[in-house]
Formats: structure tokens, C-alpha cells, sequence
């Protein structure tokens, strides 16, 4: 196993299994290497803001502050690429099918519960309330429609609670929805756009490691687990798979990403979608 090296820095074949391990056991995502080069650019920076020495020090750190230090880390070596409408297929089967079909199965209780399970800065909850709101405006006030959006990135989501984005990110989206849903800044912030209060007061954040306790109460309707099963290994993948099986109603949905799949677990879903699985009535 080769050493990566950049100025004194070095990240030896030990301390690379020790922080691989670390990362499993407190996220358990799982690390090999083909991410050596990316764990080290991140965690050269993080070496360099905690003015340490070494590698070897950093790892000392580790072990001597694990609870201290574990969300910092997380932070630093989480991977967050996501934009409005990724995967635009799951939001077109929502607005086409599945809340149609929840109006009319949930009008005696008139709730509905949605999770963004990995919810990043926040594109994917905002996606998801906005069709919400496209598809409830009607009876959005006679009904108890509430999302959670979790994610286990403390930084990632103090961005996406506050809902502001630069323009350039929401360019994809058409200019109707970027009209309606999106008000634009002015003066210092008028290169940036920012969410409608009638779309994030549908969303509630909060802080989840996804292989923790999970403090929430279902059942949900849909769950979005997208682009994060595959940072975990097989059987914590299935672990995961029959927790969120319990916690969607039936009939619920279950969302993965575009090269995701239930593996053995299929056998509980029925597949009504690309990456669409709905749990029996």
C-alpha cells in the first residue's frame, strides 16, 4: 500500500485502516482504496485547522476525543453532491401518482408524513416540498402534511435550514417553479435565491447518524434514502432496509438512488418504479 505524501504530510498504511475503521464504526461507511486520495485531501485540511503536526497526531486525537472529535470528522469526509430535482423520475411519480392516490386513501385522517432520510444542503427536502406543496395546495391547509429531512452533517444542514441558495443552483429548474417557489435576493445577497416560507415550513431538520437510534415517529408515506446505501457495507445496508421497512405505512414508498438496490430485501418491496419499491398494503 503506497503512501500519499504533500508537504509533511503523510498518511501511512496504519493510520489510513485506523481512520477507515474509525469512519465505519462511528458512520459506517465503508472506505477502501479508491478513496485514499480523497480521505487525505479532506483530512490534510482538517490536520492543518487543528494545527497538528501529523497524521500521527490526528489519530491520536481520534482516539484520545473520539465523542469530541466525531462530528467535526464526519463533517470533513461525508461526501454532499445533490441538486433540486435529482433524479427528477422520483418527483414526476409523486406528483403523477402517489399523492393522488394519498388524497384519496388518507382523506379521513388527512396526514401525511415524508422523510429525506440524507437530506444534504437541503435540495432533496426542498425538491420534495415543493411538489408537495404543487400537488396540496388545494387542501394544504385542511390537511397535517409534515416532512422531515435528517442527515447525519451538522454543517450541511445549518445550510439547509436556511434555505438560500446562489442562483446557479437553482438555473436547472424551470423558470415557473424558480418564480414561484423561489423569492430572489437584493443588495448583498442579490446573487442568491432563497426558498418561500410556505415550502420550508412544511420541512423540519434534524440531526441523524442513520445507523443510531432514530428519534422519529411513522409511519411515513415516503421515504427518500437516496445515494447513501452504497457507502455502507451489505449487511448494514439490509439492518437498514428492515428499520425503514417498519417505519412506512403500508403501502408506503421507499426511494433509492439510481445505482442502488434492496438486495435481499427485495423480496419484502414490490417494485413500482426505477428505484421506486413500495412496501404491501
Amino acid at each position: 500500500m503506497k503512501d500519499v505524501r504533500e508537504n509533511s504530510y503523510q498518511l501511512s498504511g496504519k493510520n489510513f485502516k485506523f481512520i477507515c475503521d474509525y469512519v465505519y464504526d462511528s458512520a459506517g461507511i465503508v472506505l477502501g482504496e479508491a478513496k485514499r486520495e480523497m480521505l487525505y485531501r479532506r483530512l490534510t485540511r482538517v490536520i492543518r485547522e487543528r494545527k497538528l503536526p501529523s497524521f500521527d497526531a490526528y489519530c491520536d486525537l481520534l482516539r484520545s476525543q473520539p465523542e469530541q472529535e466525531r462530528t467535526y470528522f464526519i463533517n470533513a469526509i461525508t461526501t454532499n453532491l445533490t441538486s433540486f430535482y435529482r433524479e427528477q423520475h422520483h418527483f414526476d411519480y409523486l406528483a403523477k401518482h402517489e399523492f393522488p392516490k394519498l388524497l384519496n386513501k388518507n382523506s379521513d385522517s388527512k396526514r401525511i408524513r415524508l422523510w429525506s432520510s440524507a437530506s444534504s444542503t437541503g435540495e432533496e427536502p426542498y425538491s420534495l416540498g415543493i411538489t408537495t406543496h404543487q400537488s396540496f395546495a388545494p387542501v394544504l391547509s385542511q390537511w397535517d402534511i409534515k416532512i422531515l429531512a435528517t442527515d447525519i452533517d451538522s454543517n450541511v444542514l445549518a445550510t439547509a435550514k436556511e434555505g438560500v441558495y446562489t442562483a446557479n443552483r437553482v438555473e436547472g429548474i424551470s423558470q415557473s417553479i424558480q418564480q414561484k417557489y423561489f423569492k430572489k435576493g437584493t443588495g448583498a445577497n442579490e446573487t442568491k435565491v432563497r426558498v418561500i416560507d410556505e415550502v420550508r415550513s412544511l420541512i423540519t431538520f434534524k440531526q441523524l447518524n442513520l445507523l443510531h437510534e432514530w428519534p422519529v415517529k411513522g409511519p411515513f408515506d415516503v421515504i427518500f434514502c437516496r445515494n447513501v446505501i452504497i457507502y455502507f457495507d451489505k449487511a448494514t445496508q439490509q439492518d437498514l432496509f428492515a428499520r425503514y421497512y417498519e417505519l412506512l405505512a403500508p403501502g408506503g414508498l421507499l426511494m433509492l438512488g439510481h445505482s442502488e438496490n434492496l438486495g435481499e430485501y427485495q423480496r419484502y418491496f414490490e417494485n413500482v418504479g426505477r428505484t421506486i419499491f413500495r412496501k404491501p398494503e
